[in-house]
């Protein structure tokens, strides 16, 4: 259906929003009241998406995500399936907090753990929660003594943008391969937050000189739109590649094409649990009639 819409043939990445449920609140999260919605995928369900998506549109990669994924029941089943029968290289992204136990059962089938990290100590649990920046450090080194590839993302807001190279350089001695950053959108929970946006125009432009000064070892991807002048505007491929980076599934069934799009129901595709096929739900207001544009990522 994707492809008969838009012309695309190959998306090499699923994210696949397992659940909604996490153990966590975080001041911006994107899915905001949602949190508390019991939408989720079954084993089954999340098992035959991956697969349509592997035989149908020849993705390679997979990122679980939530919600917090380490609180989904069947999450040893979605990995192994993934990595031994589909052949998937396989992500999950996690807060990491107390997930040492399944860590260990699940990682022979993981590829990168990837933890939420909001800054280095206080400025990390005042955005998350008292205690998760120890454990996401404990996750991280577990990962590495297991022999997973480990990485980090966050999402760099007013309050924790003078964190980032502390953090860089924290990750880096924890092994890390890779630090990536978000722009903070307003959607979720960030909209009850306007004191988390940045307004200083020249903070991101001062943010990339200190990472190229630093002469990290760890990479570093930053999302265009943390820049003065902001991404350039790439939009929904109507009539446009054959071959896209990313689609991204809530725990609902909804199609994201966009990372602009996520948190604000733009969807132009469904997956239909029931049937098992994606279909096609056009709106004015889907991310396909608005062009909405996609975040354009690159290293510094």
């Amino acid at each position: 259906m994707i492809e008969d819409v838009t012309g695309i043939q190959r998306i090499r990445m699923l994210y696949l929003q397992l659940l909604y449920r996490c153990n966590f609140e975080c001041l911006f999260c994107f899915h905001g009241e949602r949190l508390k919605h019991a939408d989720a995928f079954t084993a089954d369900e999340a098992i035959s998406l991956m697969t349509l998506m592997r035989e149908k549109y020849g993705t390679d990669a997979v990122t679980l995500l939530g919600g917090e994924p380490f609180v989904y029941k069947d999450l040893p089943q979605v990995v192994r399936h993934a990595k031994q029968e589909l052949g998937l290289q396989v992500e999950i992204c996690t807060n990491g907090y107390r997930i040492e136990r399944r860590l260990t059962e699940i990682a022979p089938y993981l590829d990168v753990l990837r933890v939420s990290l909001e800054g280095v100590g206080a400025t990390n649990d005042r955005l998350r929660k008292l205690g998760s920046y120890q454990g996401a450090l404990s996750a991280l080194d577990l990962a590495r003594e297991l022999g997973v590839a480990t990485g980090a993302t966050m999402t760099v807001n007013a309050r924790n943008i003078d964190d980032v190279l502390p953090l860089a350089r924290t990750l880096q001695d924890f092994g890390a391969q890779q630090l990536k950053l978000h722009c903070l959108r307003p959607v979720g929970h960030a909209a009850d937050h306007p004191e988390l946006i940045v307004t200083d125009p020249g903070a991101y432009a001062r943010l990339r000189e200190s990472l190229q000064a630093a002469d990290l070892a760890i990479e570093v991807i930053v999302d265009e739109d943390l820049s003065a002048d902001g991404a350039p505007e790439i939009c929904a491929p109507v009539g446009g590649p054959r071959e896209i980076e990313r689609i991204e599934s809530d725990p609902r069934g909804a199609l994201t094409m966009s990372c602009k799009a996520v948190g604000k129901d733009s969807h132009a595709f469904w997956y239909d649990k029931a049937t098992g096929h994606i279909v096609h739900r056009p709106s004015a207001t889907d991310e396909l009639t608005l062009a909405v544009p996609d975040v354009v990522y690159a290293r510094v």
